[in-house]
């Protein structure tokens, strides 16, 4: 697995990251022969009433100093110890529109290698819980969530990889369990041709293929095979692992179909500038 970063990572800083510390995420990906990993950790400041309530937690961010610090306490852990892998400060920002301000706040207050922005709530709901499904069928909640995504990126401009595109799909109750482009062929345009023009990454969250309650999700090629013909070839592959078994998954799978359809780097940054590295 040389050359492969796993740029979505969630350690003990996350509010679910409890099973999921720097260390041993770090150890996984050395295991693994991973070059690199990201550690993204949750912040959102808009979370639904029904969970703050279960969790307690409102909003749900971390502590950025504290985590980048552990960060740099591994990282030195690992050179010293004749290891070959980098660690990266990271962050995944949830969008949402009643939160711009804290956004905008939380990202020029703070450094990070790189910002994974991503949609968890919308319409006031968490779709792990399902409500969100309730009174739409799979077409207007899939393509409701494209267009949410759309909506929060083109406003936000400041991150570099746009997160789990097809989220809204894991948790879903349809049979439809993909993200097809003959559905949603017009946002999905909308959507990579923005991407590709502020050089932004498109990622493959390899959390989204698992089985869910035995309902495997699928990734559609004809999406990758659109985003290259229009000029896309910034890809980045994320685990969003939640604990260290987790870390790197399916890579090997994935970096291979990226391949078969001519795509010739994986992406990561570092301070916020693009590296790419061959496959």
């Amino acid at each position: 697995m040389m050359h492969l970063f796993d740029n979505h990572n969630h350690s003990q800083f996350s509010f679910d990251g409890k099973r999921s510390s720097v260390e041993e995420c770090a150890n996984a990906a050395l295991s693994q022969g991973l070059s690199g990993m990201a550690f993204t950790d949750h912040c959102d400041f808009f979370v639904p009433a029904m969970k703050a309530s279960y969790e307690n937690l409102v909003p749900e961010v971390f502590d950025v100093p504290a985590q980048q610090e552990e960060i740099d306490r591994v990282q030195a852990l690992i050179d010293n110890g004749g290891g070959n892998l980098k660690l990266l400060k990271g962050i995944e920002i949830g969008m949402h529109e009643d939160h711009h301000d804290d956004i905008r706040r939380t990202l020029a207050e703070n450094s990070f290698d790189q910002v994974i922005a991503s949609v968890h709530y919308l319409d006031g709901i968490d779709p792990f819980y399902g409500g969100y499904y309730e009174d739409k069928d799979w077409k207007l909640a899939y393509g409701h969530y494209l267009e949410t995504i759309h909506t929060e990126m083109t406003w936000l401009r400041d991150f570099d990889i746009m997160g789990h595109f097809d989220y809204v799909v894991r948790y879903a109750p349809y049979p439809e369990a993909c993200i097809r482009y003959r559905d949603f062929s017009d946002i999905l345009d909308e959507m990579f041709r923005f991407i590709i023009h502020e050089g932004k990454a498109l990622e493959i969250n390899t959390k989204s293929y698992q089985e869910h309650k035995g309902r495997p999700v699928t990734l559609d090629t004809d999406v990758l095979i659109r985003y290259r013909e229009l000029g896309g070839e910034i890809v980045s592959l994320g685990s969003d692992s939640h604990d260290p078994s987790r870390v790197g998954y399916g890579f090997s799978r994935f970096a291979g179909l990226l391949k078969s359809l001519g795509f010739r780097w994986t992406a990561h940054y570092e301070k916020r500038k693009l590296v790419q590295l061959p496959l």
